[in-house]
């Protein structure tokens, strides 16, 4: 578990397939904005999503520890986090034996 991040709140972030689909986006492209998201989801993945829901899924995201944002005047861009995701695939990680 990452400091402050239940694995309940990592699981469920990954659960939904919009969540993931934005953590897809911003691997391949980080450090949107709010508006740059919504419409590469819209053009890419056909999810016509209010700005509304999207900033809903990015606070749940954010929660989880799996994404960070920046403020840089009016904008707010959002970066992914692989770290809690590496916690859990480390968690499972065979033991290596003396």
């Amino acid at each position: 578990m990452l400091a402050g991040v239940a694995d309940g709140d990592l699981f469920r972030a990954i659960a939904d397939p919009t969540r993931r689909i934005i953590l897809d986006e911003l691997s391949e492209r980080d450090g949107q904005t709010l508006f740059e998201l919504c419409g590469r989801l819209a053009m890419q993945h056909g999810i016509a999503s209010s700005r509304q829901a999207i900033s809903q899924h990015l606070d749940v995201l954010e929660s989880a520890g799996l994404v960070r944002t920046r403020r840089e005047g009016r904008y707010k861009f959002h970066h992914i986090d692989p770290a809690p995701l590496e916690a859990i695939v480390n968690r499972w990680r065979p033991k290596e034996n003396p």
